[in-house]
């Protein structure tokens, strides 16, 4: 049975980390579902196993996917992304140590509404991805909403253990007018410090030893995740977003039915 888990650990890995390399998200928007509800782990070692893995999947995504978005290309918009960090970072503290005081249910019924949040900003991400404008014109009013967006965002990556890249990929999209591809890798270079702060936070809770109980698990599924992100930063291009949009949405919506079913 424990080699039947390990093995469905390796091939979930791969698949997930295939789709966050594409995209530029963590992937741990469908792995938390699996976590809880296929592999049963309780809400919160669930988070913490979920942000370990996201750590891996950003860690490699981002040199995979510099073939089709330079290094020169990251660094020319370094403002985006400190704007972004100078709220995320602060939020995934706070986030963090809010989902270390919540009761397992009340955790479910954030993760499931959290999920569907997540779906509509994808959408509206999608929507609107040729905008190729800031949103505000005064830089001022673009740089404290960036903060307070990064804010948010970093709260709800904590309370998930998710990357962010879902609501930061709109995020760019909408607020600075980035180019879909772009704002992928820019996510990425705002999650990974992000996650670390939030992962710090969550290892002061007696929780964050479920990573130690669960090596071979998590070393499994990590190393699926690892071959997925180069699939998915080899597969970047090729694939349309018009057609793998709507079929992320659609897993996020059917992860939050799961999870909320689960509590």
């Amino acid at each position: 049975m424990q080699g039947e888990k390990l093995t469905y650990a390796f091939f979930t890995g791969i698949l997930i980390g295939t789709l966050g390399g594409l995209i530029g998200l963590g992937g741990a928007e469908f792995r938390l579902p699996l976590l809880i509800g296929f592999f049963g782990f309780p809400a919160l070692e669930a988070v913490i196993l979920n942000k370990a893995m996201s750590l891996v999947v950003v860690a490699s995504a981002l040199p995979f996917r510099a073939g089709a978005v330079s290094w020169d290309l990251l660094a020319d918009n370094w403002q985006i992304v400190i704007n972004l960090l100078a709220g995320s970072l602060l939020g995934a503290w706070m986030g963090a140590g809010w989902a270390t005081k919540l009761q397992s249910k009340g955790l479910y019924k954030i993760i499931a509404t959290l999920l569907v949040v997540i779906a509509g900003f994808m959408i509206s991400g999608h929507l609107v991805e040729d905008a190729g404008s800031p949103l505000l014109e005064n830089s001022l009013q673009l740089a404290l909403s960036g903060a307070a967006a990064g804010f948010a965002i970093g709260v709800v990556a904590a309370l998930l253990g998710v990357a962010g890249g879902e609501l930061l990929i709109p995020t760019l999209v909408i607020l600075f007018g980035v180019d879909i591809k772009l704002a992928g890798s820019l996510s990425l270079a705002v999650s990974l410090p992000t996650m670390l702060v939030s992962f710090t936070r969550y290892s002061r809770d007696r929780s964050f030893s479920v990573l130690g109980a669960n090596k071979p698990f998590l070393f499994i599924m990590a190393a699926g995740s690892l071959g997925g992100t180069w699939i998915g930063g080899r597969l970047l291009g090729v694939v349309s977003e018009t057609v793998l949009i709507p079929m992320l949405v659609l897993l996020l919506l059917l992860s939050a039915f799961k999870v909320w079913k689960h509590q």
